[in-house]
């Protein structure tokens, strides 16, 4: 088994900290892109919650249109369905 020398363990002390220097610049580039991420899905979660609120004064004033069409058909009596076929042709 070789000699640890002094000379020996320095140099081994040194590449240590050069790799663990490496690895801690590493970590904080993924750290940052980590950050980025929760940042974009902060966003898309902005994003798609505007979506739904959209969709639900859609869906009331789909609502509201639907009443008052409704309202309108009982005030005009009863109609009778619509017939894409016209009655007075005889093939």
């Amino acid at each position: 088994m070789a000699e640890a020398t002094n000379e020996f363990m320095y140099e081994l002390l040194k590449k240590m900290q050069e790799r663990f220097d490496k690895i801690d610049f590493a970590l904080s580039d993924i750290k940052a892109e980590v950050n980025n991420l929760r940042g974009s899905m902060v966003a898309m979660h902005g994003d798609i919650h505007n979506i739904y609120g959209t969709l639900a004064r859609q869906d009331q004033r789909l609502d509201r249109i639907e009443r008052r069409l409704e309202l309108r058909e009982m005030a005009e009596g009863p109609q009778k369905p619509y017939d894409p076929s016209p009655s007075d042709q005889t093939p």
